[in-house]
């Protein structure tokens, strides 16, 4: 998956391989079905290849500077070529743009389109009509043109091109989808949606404020977190594919195509700290209206618009990347109680309040329903952070996120006696109350160290957070030895794995998986916030240095293969690049 670059239009993503193939897109919404799913299966299951005849794999490829905007270059004995891919903003439907042009010699190009409708299963009806090569079945329809026009034909229930270019000499592709019971939308000029999508994306980057060490790596990560970013809503997905396998051959295949509450306070933080205030509020709105209801009814992620129904199913006619199976759509672990989600959205909210986001009618309100439906349950085992399938436990993290959550509650009351409804007292009690539960349950005094949950000899790297939420200071001798003690058990190949799956039946799951690559980043802020900042920034350079060759960082890496592992491209990674870069270097380089 590491051959793999992104382009979208911060509505879907589609995933551009080294060998000019577009793999995987679904249309119009990173959730709907996949039309291209070549990556989930073969060829016969979707993919659109434009590349010199007879080549493989391209000679280089980058992103025009600060876009999202891809340039792939091919070297061949005939001469020389660029493919420019892009999903332009869309004012009525959705297009992929692929420019052709010659850059010396004159090349011949091939063409391939295989559109497979309901995520590689429906071979599409395809005629022509107005200068277009149309494909419809069912409710979908898309309609292929390109400029200058080209002959195609119809093969192997493919759409087949050929054509040659030279220098200076440029060919369009345009791939439009549409409501197949509607009119075909309005043309797009690819040449016109080029100049303006660099331009769009420059303009938006240039507003980043960071300018310290790195900063290439952190302008990549901030681009990629806004096209995860679902536009309509200010939902951001967790990744735009399904099924990536955590092992190669595995069944650990997850549907990332939602978005995470877990991921909220992390978000809002850089987006604030690096200047991007209307991003900020943007998701702090969809948070509120995905939350809104009977705090009881909270879920651990929503669909793009707050969307709660997320029936997960299995794809059984598609093979899975590199055979791993079942390739799964949907995520029922969206039924699962997780009580760390409370305190991120508690942290994320007063967050927004202190950094000057205008507070909106009932949020505060809002914030108590949820404070007094955690007092009353805070004491129940949970799913826990890492969604485990193997039985609800005591977790420490989930603990320690209730904490976060009275603290917040308190903090907010203490810094706004306006607020009306609160009850201080009580909520300090819980605090309190929490807090001396987990140092007396969740801590293993003979090893000096948090555990994954109470009573267990298991670690688990997102005790790492303790001393970032504020649970416990970074001076405490308890906070050195989880920090030493996580480093110690669950370090592979230099990296950290979220906590030990060979060896624990915790997660229910058979098999392993690799390095998880947020907690590698959360390992470099807890080794700087421990006084050992060399060694964290010798990991981080190390973490950046594990991005493909385009800048884009999957979940997981295994350090024996050099391969990437799950879903990618992943927006935990890159927050999680983006805010060890700020506790690195922003003091220097954020401004």
């Amino acid at each position: 998956m590491e051959d793999y670059a992104l382009i979208g239009d911060e509505q879907t993503a589609a995933l551009v391989g080294t060998d000019g193939s577009v793999d995987w897109l679904c249309l119009p919404r990173f959730d709907s079905a996949a039309c291209f799913a070549k990556l989930l299966g073969d060829e016969e299951n979707g993919h659109w290849r434009i590349a010199p005849k007879g080549a493989t794999r391209c000679t280089r490829r980058s992103y025009e500077p600060g876009t999202l905007v891809l340039n792939t270059e091919w070297e061949t004995e005939e001469g020389a070529i660029r493919v420019t891919d892009l999903m332009p903003q869309r004012d009525h439907a959705p297009d992929v743009v692929r420019v052709v042009e010659g850059l010396r010699g004159r090349v011949t190009v091939r063409g391939t389109l295989r559109i497979r409708f309901d995520y590689g299963s429906i071979v599409p009806w395809v005629r022509n009509a107005e200068g277009h090569r149309v494909a419809t079945a069912g409710p979908d329809s898309v309609w292929l043109r390109s400029e200058p026009p080209v002959h195609t034909w119809g093969a192997d229930y493919g759409t087949h091109s050929e054509f040659t270019v030279g220098p200076g000499e440029r060919v369009a592709f345009v791939l439009t989808w549409h409501p197949s019971h509607e009119p075909r939308p309005p043309l797009t000029n690819p040449f016109k949606a080029l100049r303006a999508s660099v331009e769009d994306w420059q303009k938006w980057l240039a507003r980043c404020t960071y300018r310290g060490p790195h900063r290439e790596a952190v302008l990549r990560s901030l681009i990629t977190l806004k096209a995860l970013t679902y536009r309509p809503t200010g939902g951001v997905v967790a990744a735009p594919t399904t099924s990536l396998p955590e092992e190669p051959g595995g069944v650990r295949n997850w549907d990332y195509r939602f978005c995470w509450l877990r991921d909220s306070t992390l978000t809002l933080g850089a987006m604030l700290e690096l200047g991007y205030l209307e991003e900020a509020e943007a998701w702090r709105d969809w948070l509120l209206r995905a939350v809104a209801g009977d705090p009881a009814d909270l879920q651990i992620m929503y669909g793009l618009g707050g969307e709660r129904r997320l029936p997960e199913m299995e794809v059984p006619w598609l093979s899975g990347f590199e055979a791993s199976t079942p390739v799964r759509i949907g995520n029922d672990a969206v039924r699962q109680l997780q009580l760390d989600v409370y305190g991120e959205v508690m942290d994320s909210l007063s967050l927004a309040r202190r950094s000057g986001i205008a507070d909106k009618h009932g949020i505060w309100a809002l914030q108590v329903a949820l404070m007094e439906w955690l007092r009353e349950r805070w004491r129940q085992p949970d799913e826990g952070l890492w969604e485990v399938r193997g039985g609800r436990r005591h977790f420490v993290h989930s603990k320690v996120m209730v904490w976060v959550a009275a603290d917040r509650a308190v903090r907010d009351l203490e810094a706004h006696p306006e607020l009306e409804g609160g009850d201080l007292e009580g909520w300090r009690a819980m605090r309190d109350e929490v807090h001396r539960e987990v140092c007396e349950r969740g801590y293993d005094a003979e090893r000096n160290t948090f555990t994954q949950y109470y009573g267990s000899r298991e670690l688990d790297a997102s005790s790492l957070l303790i001393p970032r939420v504020g649970f416990l200071p970074p001076d405490d001798p308890r906070v050195r030895g989880t920090v030493d003690a996580v480093r110690a058990e669950l370090e592979h190949g230099g990296l950290l794995r979220r906590y030990s799956a060979e060896h624990t039946t915790v997660d229910g799951l058979p098999g392993g998986e690799g390095a998880f690559l947020v907690c590698s980043f959360w390992l470099a802020d807890a080794l700087h916030m421990t006084g050992r900042t060399r060694e964290a920034r010798a990991l981080f350079e190390r973490l950046v240095a594990l991005a493909n060759d385009v800048g884009l960082l999957s979940e997981e890496y295994d350090p024996d293969t050099g391969r990437h592992l799950g879903n990618f491209p992943q927006a935990f990674s890159h927050i999680g690049l983006v805010n060890t870069a700020l506790a690195l270097f922003g003091g220097d380089g954020a401004g």
